[in-house]
């Protein structure tokens, strides 16, 4: 589990956390994620392999202020080897649901060619694939 306290730059003129910030909040978490599980972002960068995003989802369903704490889950909901979808829940320490989002990505080559970790680097996929949050 992640965990963020809202700054009070990532408020709006209504004292509310910006719809946006949501999303870094999902991007900080997920390199957190990453890195737990021991593929961060800077390993598998320095293999030649970069992640880009493909889309992005949000489902806001309560608002969170100024120095309020942000409790995130992240998991893998769903990867077979080349798209990557990851889950995020996010929640107050009372356990107020503030956020449920995903995230899927991609992985490339740095010369941009899209590759299957299943097929090139098994030991990534196989991380990533324990991971996966069963409904």
């Amino acid at each position: 589990m992640y965990t963020h306290k809202v700054h009070y730059y990532e408020t709006d003129r209504m004292g509310i956390t910006h719809h946006s910030n949501y999303i870094r909040w999902m991007e900080e978490a997920r390199i957190e994620f990453l890195k737990n599980i021991g593929w961060g972002y800077e390993k598998i960068e320095e293999m030649g392999i970069i992640s880009p995003v493909t889309a992005v989802e949000c489902r806001y369903k309560n608002t969170t202020t100024f120095a309020d704490i942000v409790h995130i889950d992240v998991w893998v909901e769903e990867f077979k080897g080349v798209r990557l979808k990851i889950g995020y829940s996010m929640k107050k320490p009372d356990g107020t649901l503030v956020c449920e989002c995903s995230s899927e990505h991609c992985f490339m080559n740095k010369d941009g060619k899209i590759i299957s970790l299943k097929r090139e680097y098994p030991d990534i996929y196989n991380a990533l694939v324990q991971h996966i949050k069963e409904e």
